[in-house]
């Protein structure tokens, strides 16, 4: 398994770095390409993160920010992963950058998916920078154990950029991002907090199928270099 962990003493020190670290990776891609796309996940762990890396002197007009998942609710929800990043990561110098979200007015996820594939497929690949979350569970992205489209999501050659995923533990139906869309990024990183999160990773290190920890398929997948940053 190839990956980095980077530790730090608090949330606040983890954001400060974290930030730096995304912040040269969508400058130098900027500079090389003259523009980046920046992936992003929900849950209440990236807040933080989000708020110091609005204030990054970038040119954010360059730098394209899409979610790595979504709930397949509307952007006034406060379930909406849309939503926590347009009030925390697109203000201050971010405000300028593009957003393409997941979410539209389909009829229900399975076609709400097609549609959020063709914006995906427009940006380009592979993403400049993606970015994970984990839950307890194991899951990333919207790869839930025992969701219905798991196999299909964990495909090395599923051609769908984006999938809808109904399962138990997700509550609304899901959208998200393909494992190929994610491993082929030029930079990936797992953001964690916590001693539990700790755990769950030290746990998903281990043997086991991917199926019942999907982030196993990221942590297993070569040649990605997968780097976590985590604080207690």
């Amino acid at each position: 398994m190839a990956h980095n962990l980077h530790s730090f003493a608090d949330g606040n020190a983890l954001a400060e770095a974290f930030a730096s670290v995304v912040a040269e990776r969508l400058a130098a891609a900027c500079d090389a390409r003259g523009k980046a796309v920046l992936a992003v996940s929900g849950g209440t762990t990236p807040a933080r993160f989000f708020k110091v890396l609005s204030l990054k002197d970038l040119p954010w007009e360059k730098i394209t920010v899409t979610l790595v998942d979504e709930r397949f609710v509307p952007p006034t929800s406060d379930r909406s992963n849309q939503k926590l990043v347009a009030g925390t990561l697109l203000q201050n110098k971010a405000a300028e950058a593009p957003f393409i979200g997941l979410y539209n007015e389909a009829p229900d996820a399975e076609a709400g998916a097609g549609i959020a594939a063709q914006n995906i497929a427009k940006l380009g690949q592979p993403f400049d920078v993606v970015i994970l979350g984990m839950g307890g569970d194991g899951h990333t992205a919207s790869f839930f154990p025992g969701g219905d489209r798991l196999s299909d999501a964990l495909s090395t050659e599923q051609q769908a950029l984006v999938l809808p995923i109904h399962a138990e533990a997700a509550g609304e139906p899901r959208l998200t991002l393909t494992l190929p869309a994610i491993v082929n990024a030029r930079f990936a990183a797992l953001h964690i907090e916590g001693a539990g999160k700790r755990t769950t990773l030290e746990k998903a290190l281990g043997a086991g199928a991917t199926a019942d920890m999907p982030i196993r398929a990221i942590l297993r997948h070569e040649p990605i270099k997968l780097e976590i940053f985590w604080a207690p």
